[in-house]
């Protein structure tokens, strides 16, 4: 069961700006077996907020219902009604391409094209129709580039291959690739996990700018992470939302005792 006050959820969502995404009751199962309970949350324009809990949680599972990922897995079926703004975003007429690129993905290992540089930020873009030209597309790539905070490390080498960069750099470019087709949400899940704590820190600062443009949810492991740059925090347990909340109230004093027993390393 869901142990959390809706009203108290609503009223610090609507606080800090307009509903982008809305989740209603979402189950998710496997086949027979339900990995998720009955989640529901706001999350609002140009938010960071964080998913934490332990492994097999179910914050992975509920990041990837917001773009229809799970669509991809033959034994998953979801249950019900997620909008954005204000949209079901499982309306039969919604183009889940285009959603997909509404709501943009990074992975927890950066998986950039075998294209160059220059052609993994193209393609989306290209894909969709978004530049009329050579120079149009030249524009969107070096602008997602600029945004990702890669431009100056690569606009010499445009055309050297995307999986030549350095892990931390990969990311960005993935970063890059992902805005390049004017998203409203960035879902990130782990995306520093596989980085050491330079190129992590970089991906952090990152983050906080892009919450600017873009509404951002991610999933971390990395409670220190969470801390540094989520707006708000949820914290999931055996395919439950235990708790949501300001990050700072969260780790600093949580209601629900699950939660204090996580932040504070009781389990995990």
């Amino acid at each position: 069961m869901q142990a959390m006050v809706p009203t108290a959820r609503s009223e610090s969502a609507t606080a800090a700006g307009s509903v982008k995404l809305k989740a209603e009751d979402v189950r998710v199962f496997y086949g027979e077996k339900e990995a998720l309970h009955g989640v529901s949350m706001d999350i609002v324009s140009n938010e960071v907020i964080a998913f934490i809990g332990p492994s097999g949680c179910g914050k992975s599972t509920f990041l990837r219902c917001f773009n229809r990922m799970n669509d991809t897995v033959a034994s998953a079926r979801v249950t019900g009604r997620i909008t954005l703004d204000g949209r079901d975003i499982h309306d039969p007429n919604l183009d889940v391409v285009l959603l997909r690129a509404q709501v943009g993905m990074v992975f927890q290992k950066p998986n950039p094209f075998p294209k160059s540089i220059f052609e993994n930020v193209a393609y989306g873009p290209r894909l969709h129709g978004l530049a009329s030209n050579r120079s149009d597309m030249e524009q969107i790539v070096e602008s997602s580039l600029r945004k990702a905070g890669l431009w100056d490390e690569v606009k010499d080498r445009l055309d050297a291959p995307g999986t030549g960069l350095s892990g931390g750099q990969q990311q960005r470019l993935c970063i890059a690739r992902a805005i390049a087709v004017s998203p409203d949400v960035i879902l990130m899940d782990e995306p520093c996990s596989a980085l050491d704590p330079i190129a992590t820190g970089i991906i952090e600062d990152l983050i906080t700018e892009l919450k600017r443009n873009y509404t951002i949810v991610i999933v971390t492991h990395n409670m220190q992470q969470a801390g540094r740059v989520a707006d708000r925090t949820a914290f999931f347990h055996l395919g439950n939302l235990v708790e949501i909340g300001a990050t700072s109230q969260i780790f600093m004093n949580p209601r629900e005792r699950r939660t204090e027993d996580y932040v504070t390393g009781r389990y995990g």
